[in-house]
């Protein structure tokens, strides 16, 4: 394989890493999303299915260049929720 070859092959080897994270978080998001509309509802909710997910990114990045992220409790949600709901002071 010339150097040519190798960096094609690192490069979409990178890229397709890069997708699947991107995958993962997108699928993270939507289930915080959906976890904060619960919470904004005074319904209850649970960070299980996020944290499977965070956990997926977790193990995907010792397999490359990804980002990692945060694992997140029911207190994180709130906090975020609180901090949504309190009034904006205009400056």
């Amino acid at each position: 394989m010339n150097v040519h070859e190798a960096i094609s092959q690192h490069s979409r080897k990178q890229h397709s890493h890069l997708q699947i994270f991107e995958q993962l978080d997108h699928d993270r998001e939507l289930l915080i999303q959906e976890a904060v509309d619960h919470c904004l509802k005074g319904e209850s909710f649970s960070t299980q299915r996020i944290n499977e997910v965070t956990a997926r990114i977790i193990e995907h990045a010792k397999n490359g260049i990804s980002p990692l992220r945060q694992f997140v409790n029911e207190e994180m949600v709130r906090d975020y929720v609180d901090r949504l709901n309190k009034p904006q002071n205009d400056v």
